[in-house]
């Protein structure tokens, strides 16, 4: 049985003629966080009509996405850049650009900075090793996000490596969570755009903004059909684009990896 997505005082918003219909007013929570899966399109297009409707009124203060490392962001970089500048200056690296690139520049074009909030590369092995970041979350919280990260690795993950990936995947909640904070102002609201399993209230970035002292007013909105008991405010329908089985490439992908070692 496929788990349902889980709200939290939320409205189910899940319905079949959802898709065609108007989406409903967005909320005034300081942070809007977009919980999207990466091979959807509808989900970012979705996104890019909340950033062009809050932009356009300048009531949006920034759009953080997990796509581009913390450090980089658009800051500066005029309304009218091509396509080509904003890659370059969120050095845009591993992520299909064509999927993201409607959402971004719908918020370049608004004037509104788009903040790479994703933890650097570079910080990933120091990262895996520091076991601190265990106490982070509680045995729940830790459980859910370590077989999150067994079902992202189709079950492929050597067990020993589990541990490092969950704080892997907690630095990246965390780096997140900074970014919005830093990008917070007054009167106005934040996007974060990102993975699902970051957006969910029960593991994800919203326990790292709640832990703040003075904590913003979240809501969390997670599109509908990915599958895993998540925790979010709202469940929004989109439009499902059939994709290859994601598992089947990454087994694939392993096989050559050991035939050519």
């Amino acid at each position: 049985m496929r788990p349902s997505l889980r709200l939290c005082g939320g409205t189910l918003l899940l319905a079949l003629a959802a898709c065609a219909s108007p989406p409903p007013p967005l909320p005034e929570a300081q942070v809007l966080i977009f919980g999207e899966q990466h091979d959807q399109p509808d989900h970012q297009r979705q996104t890019a009509r909340a950033v062009v409707e809050l932009g356009s009124h300048g009531r949006l203060a920034a759009l953080v996405i997990e796509m581009a490392e913390h450090g980089h962001n658009t800051t500066g970089v005029p309304r009218d850049a091509d396509a080509a500048r904003v890659r370059e200056t969120l050095g845009w690296s591993g992520w299909e650009w064509p999927v993201y690139e409607g959402v971004v520049m719908a918020a370049v074009r608004a004037g509104v900075p788009v903040l790479g909030g994703n933890l650097p590369r570079a910080a990933l092995r120091e990262t895996m090793a520091d076991a601190s970041r265990d106490a982070l979350l509680d045995a729940g919280a830790r459980e859910r996000l370590t077989e999150a990260v067994r079902e992202g690795h189709c079950g492929l993950l050597p067990a020993e490596q589990e541990p490092g990936m969950v704080r892997v995947q907690i630095g990246r909640d965390q780096s997140l969570a900074a970014t919005v904070t830093e990008a917070l102002r007054p009167g106005q609201q934040v996007i974060l755009l990102t993975g699902a399993q970051h957006a969910s209230r029960d593991r994800g970035v919203p326990l790292h903004l709640a832990r703040l002292a003075h904590a913003p007013s979240v809501h969390v909105l997670i599109f509908g059909e990915q599958g895993h008991d998540l925790a979010a405010d709202e469940l929004r329908a989109a439009r499902f684009t059939p994709r290859p089985d994601p598992c089947e490439g990454l087994a694939e992908k392993l096989r050559k990896g050991s035939r050519s070692g």
